[in-house]
């Protein structure tokens, strides 16, 4: 019948009061609702149409009502679907147990009479409720299944929502690159139906995600373009969520304004909705925002701030108290009590003395149900009332006590939960752990703190799930429920039951030490007695680089003493760092005229000679004739060492923290009992040449090469190796480094996969290309291919920080590795090779 396919078109098009009208109109034209329907099967379907846009309208209990009509004239091929819908308008009450049971009981009465376009439909919607309630192994089959079903039949919608969800499932059980992945194929399917409205929400979903494994940058990338997609189809509370996520994502990356401007769009769009609860968080990330700006100015400071700033300041602390007052009207206790310490920094920060009644408050015992956030904040805060005070060394014990609880997090729960305010903190508790102790004075308390700010943000989050399946169901549940916790606590339902599992499945964690037996940490910060001790048995000296109120310092560990030097600027090195890795770049291109050539390679000798006045200089006596650990900051990071006059022949090595170092130093290799393994990429001008001459040097050696070197083997291959040499193309990705990567027979090789390396290969050389490099995130973070090796255990990487010309690699690496298959170190032996290169030696040396 005409009107029928009308409605239901128009119930398909989100036009649910026309779906009704047209529905209405084809049962009155049936002679019901005055008498018995002339065509009781075609009315019991009009019936259902109606019901469900009576409820896409908020009259669920008229749609209930309609059901129950449709029921007594439905044939056996439509039972299933009035189950079916009664059990989605249950779910829309809230009754989530008796709608799964209808559920259920549709899906084999559908299977057996029913539509497949219904089915598919029933599987979805039952996948979702098993989401939500934190069942994953249950929704994936359901949501599985539905994909196959949509696939087949045709139903290419339903299958881009199924696909979607299984991205979230993949998100709950901790596995991050599943779940982008999955996200990207479910969005290239809602492109391709031109499906704008879900595709806006998928990639809200994929910026969340992005957000949550700590990369901001790529998530703000994602979030941009969802805005854009919302607006277009005015969804007005998912643009708000989206403009919040935006505003993180700014905060999390530094950049204040931005943080601002999108923070105050979500704050007035979620008024305009009267949306109390999302409005005030919307405000509360604004307080935090206008407290980071302020903090800038004053950190580090020891002085008073200017009247100006410490207006600006007790303005922050008068905004924060109202918000707290408002969040605990709304019932959102816990922000509340964030908003409290906000305005007590704020007032510290002032140099306003706290009332007593506020540090009492910031000394309470908190509630097992506090948030992680907040509970770094609390430390974060008591420290800088310590501070305030005149105790640096309370202070420096509560800053303590904040990174071990978020390390004992990590170590139980992984990391997937440390959204960018968790990461934010914990970096502030280093930072200013930092410069605590630089005021105190003594160098070697100076370094372990560097060395504390260092190893806890230096390991990588984990983006896998464990392998033990009780503990991946118990994560996976805490995950979803927390997040069904929150969305209830926002819309102002206690759900106490909920609360409840989640304590249970916590404590059962904490109980049974599940996620520590699978994810050993391997080290804590090393002590300047531990390293000053390693470094007098290797016959080394060490530099850390640090970055103090944008001056650089560099602290010398040598001849068992620590000693601090000033370096001056940070941002003109920084520059030269820059203009050399350019130069590098630019003189990798052998098209270049000879003249231009020479003018590149003048040019990058100018700047290396720059650097090394301002960074090895200072140092030199210091350091003597021992080998060289570096343990750079920020930019430095990326420096291609070898290339400074004063260091050109000299075994140098770089570590991301003494911590790395020592343990790399330390660590028992006799698990590396395997065969070397030597790999040959695909489309690599010279890559086999390299390989042949290498393979000479380790008779025992595994030879992979083009089309045979899958990305599977080659990371098999790795596994306990004593030696790994990749000739193959690499990709540094500085968007998202999760997807840094090696070219090979198959495709890439992710970074993120060398996670599932039982034993980490001892010693891995990557020939081609720029895979050295790493972006350096707050607290002297560094991600990249070479870090996730490092990460993984590997004890010594070489790689270059810059490109280099494709025939570099073999005439190089045959020199090196014959040295190296000798039992020369890994730096001694990049030293000694007949020219400069920008090669660098990460790990032990």
């Amino acid at each position: 019948m005409r009107l029928h396919r009308s409605a239901v078109k128009a119930g398909a098009a989100g036009k649910p009061a026309t779906a009704a009208r047209h529905a209405a109109e084809a049962l009155r034209l049936l002679g019901w609702p005055d008498g018995e329907p002339s065509a009781p099967a075609l009315a019991a379907r009009l019936l259902l149409t109606l019901a469900h846009a009576e409820a896409e309208q908020g009259r669920t209990d008229r749609g209930l009502e309609l059901l129950d009509r449709a029921e007594t004239l439905a044939d056996l091929a439509d039972v299933g679907t009035v189950l079916q819908q009664r059990g989605l308008l249950l779910l829309r009450r809230g009754e989530i147990d008796a709608a799964l049971k209808l559920l259920d009981a549709a899906v084999p009465v559908l299977q057996e009479h029913g539509e497949p376009t219904v089915l598919a439909r029933t599987l979805l919607n039952r996948g979702v409720v098993h989401l939500t309630a934190g069942r994953v192994r249950l929704a994936r089959a359901d949501l599985r299944q539905c994909h196959d079903l949509a696939g087949t039949h045709g139903l290419d919608l339903l299958a881009a929502k199924a696909e979607h969800n299984l991205g979230y499932c993949a998100l709950a059980d901790g596995d991050v690159p599943a779940a982008l992945q999955t996200f990207d194929t479910a969005a290239d399917s809602l492109r391709r139906l031109h499906a704008d409205g879900f595709l806006a929400i998928s990639m809200l979903d994929r910026g969340r995600a992005l957000l949550g494994a700590g990369l901001d940058t790529a998530a703000a990338e994602e979030l941009d373009q969802s805005i854009e997609l919302l607006k277009r189809h005015r969804l007005s509370q998912d643009l708000g969520e989206a403009e919040l996520a935006r505003a993180q994502a700014a905060l999390g990356s530094g950049d204040l304004a931005a943080a601002a401007l999108w923070s105050a769009r979500a704050r007035a769009r979620f008024t305009r909705r009267h949306n109390r609860a999302w409005a005030a968080l919307a405000a509360s990330l604004q307080v935090r925002v206008d407290l980071a700006a302020a903090a800038r100015v004053t950190a580090g400071a020891d002085h008073a701030p200017e009247a100006t700033t410490r207006r600006k300041l007790l303005a922050v602390a008068r905004q924060a108290t109202r918000l707290a007052a408002t969040l605990r009207d709304l019932g959102l206790r816990h922000d509340a009590g964030g908003a409290d310490l906000l305005a007590l920094r704020a007032r510290i920060a002032a140099g306003d003395t706290p009332t007593a009644e506020q540090r009492v408050a910031a000394r309470r015992v908190l509630p097992a149900d506090v948030p992680l956030d907040t509970r770094l904040l609390r430390r974060l805060t008591r420290a800088e009332l310590h501070r305030a005070d005149g105790n640096p060394r309370p202070a420096l014990d509560e800053l303590h006590k904040g990174l071990a609880t978020l390390q004992e997090h990590r170590r139980r729960f992984g990391s997937l939960e440390l959204q960018s305010s968790v990461a934010a903190l914990g970096a502030d508790l280093g930072t200013v752990g930092l410069d605590i102790s630089w005021s105190l004075g003594p160098p070697g308390l100076v370094f372990n703190w560097s060395e504390r700010s260092r190893a806890q943000s230096f390991r990588t989050r984990s983006v896998l799930p464990p392998q033990d399946p009780q503990v991946a169901d118990a994560l996976a549940e805490l995950r979803q429920l927390r997040r069904a916790v929150r969305l209830a606590e926002l819309e102002g339902r206690p759900e106490p039951l909920l609360r409840a599992r989640c304590s249970e499945l916590e404590q059962g964690i904490r109980r049974q030490g599940w996620w520590a037996a699978d994810t050993e940490e391997g080290h804590g910060a090393a002590t300047d007695a531990e390293v000053l001790a390693e470094l007098a048995r290797a016959g080394q000296s060490m530099v850390t680089y640090l970055v103090r109120r944008d001056q650089l310092h560099a602290l010398v560990l040598a001849s068992g003493t620590i000693t601090s030097v000033e370096l001056g600027a940070y941002a003109p090195v920084a520059e030269s760092v820059r203009r050399l890795l350019s130069d590098l770049d630019t003189a990798a291109d052998r098209r270049l005229p000879p003249k231009l050539a020479a003018v590149v390679r003048a040019s990058a000798d100018r700047q290396a000679t720059t650097l090394d006045q301002a960074l090895i200089a200072p140092v030199r006596a210091a350091l003597g004739t021992h080998d060289v650990i570096l343990v750079p900051t920020r930019q430095l990071a990326v420096l291609p060492w070898g290339l400074l006059p004063s260091l050109r022949g000299r075994p140098v090595s770089v570590a991301p923290s003494a911590s790395v170092w020592l343990a790399a130093r330390t660590a028992d290799r006799t698990a590396t009992t395997g065969s070397p393994l030597l790999v040959a990429g695909p489309d690599l001008l010279h890559a086999d040449a390299e390989i042949d001459a290498i393979a000479a040097l380790y008779p025992r050696g595994r030879v992979l090469r083009g089309a045979a070197a899958t990305a599977t083997d080659v990371l098999a291959g790795m596994d306990a190796a004593p030696v790994v040499h990749v000739a193959a193309h690499g990709h540094h990705d500085t968007q998202n480094v999760l997807f840094s990567r090696l070219e090979l027979g198959d495709g890439p090789l992710l970074a993120y996969e060398l996670q599932r390396l039982g034993t980490a290969p001892g010693q891995v050389v990557l020939s081609a290309c720029d895979v050295g490099r790493a972006v350096v995130r707050a607290g002297d973070e560094l991600v990249g291919f070479t870090a996730a090796l490092l990460h993984a255990g590997t004890a010594n990487v070489v790689a270059s920080v810059a490109r280099i010309p494709d025939e570099l690699g073999p005439k190089v690496m045959a020199h090196y590795h014959r040295a190296v298959a000798t039992g020369v170190t890994p730096a001694r032996a990049l030293a000694d090779l007949p020219e400069a290169t920008p090669f660098v030696c990460f790990g032990a040396g």
